[in-house]
């Protein structure tokens, strides 16, 4: 079963990953404007624009260009930008380790912070002896799911950054220059985890099972650990691989907001600039990452219970 799971499962990756070339491929070419006269600007000479065209080979039809484009990334040549003549593998290997490293710094703050906020969340409510505090934390953790990501950036900035003066506004290379960044990133996946657990151990609580453990009078860290937490981690680990997901897709914003040299900074450029290859490229690479994790989570999720690769469609 594991192996026909694995094959499936790597079956749809390869035929997302297709789609998603043909897509970014289609779309960039639909896009009005010439890349090439946007590159050397309005005063270029014609036989400039001519010969630089054929150069990047843009003068022959849209389907030869997207052979060509194939036959590169089957020989894992990405092609060169457009802005800069440099390989566009060599413009992401440059700024991949940026994008990776506010992503996954960004998921650990969530998971970290998620476990805790929901298991005590998920005790008190079941208690119902505070009641006021209950509905004061539910309500701040909706408010940090919903506050768009550039809004929470902006907010951050204008306190740590301009009031208190603790931490830069912008930059990448230090662990203060990562602060802000990875908080705006973390803060409304850890919300939106954080709901996840608790509702997740509300349910797990209720059990006979659960109600058993807790007659044994177990101390109260032994109870939750070894009992509660382990009955929750399916789900926790099946939304914290969709959240790694949309983190690593939001770091284009965040990336532009705090002057990080990332790939999606990169990204936003080359769209401006009508860059196909690189645009092109990275997202390839984005996709590559979101199927990957996704693959990942869904190989740990057999490991924990077989069942999951019977119950997969």
């Amino acid at each position: 079963p594991r192996t026909s799971f694995l094959l499936r499962r790597l079956g749809r990756l390869a035929i997302s990953l297709i789609v998603v070339v043909l897509a970014s491929f289609l779309l960039m070419h639909l896009v009005p404007g010439d890349p090439v006269r946007a590159v050397l600007g309005p005063d270029a000479t014609p036989e400039l624009v001519a010969s630089t065209r054929a150069e990047l080979g843009l003068d022959t039809p849209v389907t030869q260009q997207f052979v060509d484009y194939i036959g590169g990334l089957l020989r894992g040549d990405f092609g060169l930008s457009i802005q800069t003549q440099r390989p566009v593998s060599e413009i992401i290997a440059q700024r991949f380790p940026a994008t990776i490293t506010l992503g996954a710094g960004a998921f650990v703050v969530a998971m970290i912070g998620a476990l805790p906020i929901g298991i005590a969340a998920a005790v008190s409510s079941r208690t119902g002896r505070h009641r006021a505090r209950d509905i004061t934390v539910s309500s701040f953790l909706g408010v940090l799911i919903a506050i768009p990501n550039f809004l929470l950036a902006v907010g951050l900035i204008a306190l740590f950054a301009v009031q208190l003066g603790w931490l830069p506004a912008a930059g990448w290379g230090s662990v203060h220059e990562a602060v802000l960044p990875v908080l705006t990133l973390s803060l409304g996946p850890m919300a939106y985890l954080a709901r996840i657990v608790q509702v997740e151990m509300v349910a797990v609580l209720g059990m006979t099972y659960m109600t058993t453990a807790r007659s044994k009078r177990l101390p109260a860290r032994l109870f939750y650990l070894r009992h509660a937490l382990p009955n929750i981690v399916t789900a926790t680990l099946t939304v914290g691989g969709l959240v790694l997901s949309g983190l690593t897709a939001g770091t284009v914003l965040i990336e532009t907001v705090f002057a990080i040299p990332g790939m999606g900074r990169s990204l936003v450029s080359a769209v401006s600039a009508k860059d196909y290859p690189v645009v092109q490229g990275a997202v390839i690479v984005y996709a590559l990452i979101v199927l990957g994790v996704n693959l990942i989570v869904d190989l740990i999720l057999i490991t924990i219970d077989p069942r999951s690769s019977i119950t997969e469609g």
